[in-house]
């Protein structure tokens, strides 16, 4: 008997009326009209069954601190990285861990099961990775969380940065950060970028650098990572995050850097929400809107996914971990309205996130985890637009949570609608 049988559903792909049959937190599997006996059978009604939500670049360390010790005023990059210098000294291993829960439980209910977050490693006490790895060690029933080594202050900027973040990588962090762009000198930068893979390559894990997020077109240290990444055979391993300088920089350079890019197997995460906030903010009009070229990589075979980022800290006032507005907010920046386009953006966090992280058995098919989110929405095209609820949420065959169905009831003169 199986542990759970799910009933006419729509899925990503464009199949309709399809079942899905899970046993021992697995699909065994996905067929049209599945007639099996199973300890519970959910109808769902057409509506659309969809791989968990990812997030492929977040700050959970940061996250609801907004306020704390103020508010950015000008919401600029720089006030934000001035103000978590400011809050740094105020950090609890305690109050780190319970916002990070608290935050945890938002993305379950928002069928987010996939985290990849960036911890500082600036101070030497370590405080973030500490609290984070404890964060991390308690959700993991129900969340998985990948922490990337990030060294803030940069990691040949700030005194023992390299030791720090070699010190969070021996206790337990799972991926090499780096943050080229704030080195003193672009020399440095692209130096921090080489030692930093050399580090990723010799301990065999992957790279993630917060990358050229910047408005100035010279900021190229997406070029080295690439090379890099070339250079030491970690293709498949490596990310650049951001990678905003590349909306401003010059058209003809962009058609050599991007089939560099693709060449080396490195993939790509925007942050709509975030870049489109904090990039442009020197310019008058017409403003650059901050984001970097997604369609233009994607359309070269690059990986590219979409990530939140921020939410409630000192860069970002708002956010709720819905990933539908993350996708909704990338579609409108990348002018990617058309049908594929804007299937593409929610392949940005599903799929295309989960390639990014690397997860191990993420899908809907035979022999996947039995992880995904029944969204009230017919298509994914639909569940962007209605930043759809998130009807039931499963992950590896158990029910995490569960939304009642969105309704409006109007009662209008002449006419009743439900």
């Amino acid at each position: 008997m199986l542990d759970l049988l799910i009933t006419h559903a729509s899925l990503p792909d464009g199949r309709t009326d399809m079942s899905v049959a899970v046993q021992d937190g697995r699909i065994v599997d996905v067929a049209a009209g599945l007639q099996m006996p199973a300890r519970e059978t959910v109808d769902a009604a057409g509506q659309l069954l969809s791989p968990p939500f990812c997030d492929p670049h977040f700050h959970m360390d940061a996250t609801l601190s907004y306020g704390l010790p103020r508010v950015n005023q000008s919401g600029t990059l720089l006030e934000g990285i001035a103000l978590w210098g400011e809050l740094k000294p105020l950090l609890t291993e305690e109050a780190l861990v319970e916002r990070a829960l608290a935050y945890g439980d938002w993305a379950v209910a928002k069928g987010l099961l996939s985290i990849r977050s960036h911890v500082d490693t600036s101070d030497p006490s370590l405080l973030p990775v500490r609290a984070m790895l404890e964060a991390k060690r308690r959700m993991a029933p129900y969340l998985d969380v990948q922490l990337v080594a990030f060294p803030q202050d940069g990691v040949l900027r700030s005194p023992g940065g390299l030791d720090n973040l070699k010190r969070a990588l021996d206790l337990g962090v799972d991926v090499v950060g780096g943050i080229p762009h704030f080195e003193r000198t672009m020399a440095d930068g692209a130096a921090s970028v080489k030692l930093l893979c050399e580090l990723a390559a010799g301990r065999g894990l992957p790279v993630d650098m917060h990358c050229d997020e910047s408005d100035d077109p010279l900021s190229r240290h997406i070029e080295t990572l690439a090379f890099e990444s070339q250079r030491l055979g970690l293709h498949g391993r490596v990310n650049g995050s951001h990678l905003t300088s590349m909306h401003s920089m010059d058209n003809y350079y962009v058609s050599k850097l991007i089939p560099l890019i693709a060449e080396a197997g490195v993939s790509a995460v925007a942050n709509p929400l975030i870049n489109i906030t904090l990039q442009g903010r020197h310019d008058s009009y017409p403003r650059r809107r901050g984001m970097t070229r997604v369609p233009e990589l994607m359309a070269a075979g690059v990986t590219v996914a979409f990530g939140h980022d921020c939410v409630m800290d000192p860069w970002y006032s708002l956010g709720s971990g819905d990933m539908l507005e993350v996708a909704h907010m990338g579609l409108h920046v990348a002018q990617m309205t058309s049908q594929q386009g804007m299937r593409a953006c929610f392949e940005a966090v599903t799929s295309n996130a989960a390639k990014v992280m690397n997860l191990e058995g993420y899908g809907i098919a035979p022999g996947c985890h039995a992880s995904f989110v029944l969204l009230q929405a017919r298509d994914p095209i639909e569940a962007i637009r209605l930043r759809a609820t998130r009807l039931k949420v499963w992950r590896r065959g158990r029910l995490l949570s569960e939304t009642a169905p969105a309704r409006a009831h109007l009662s209008l003169p002449g006419r009743t609608t439900g």
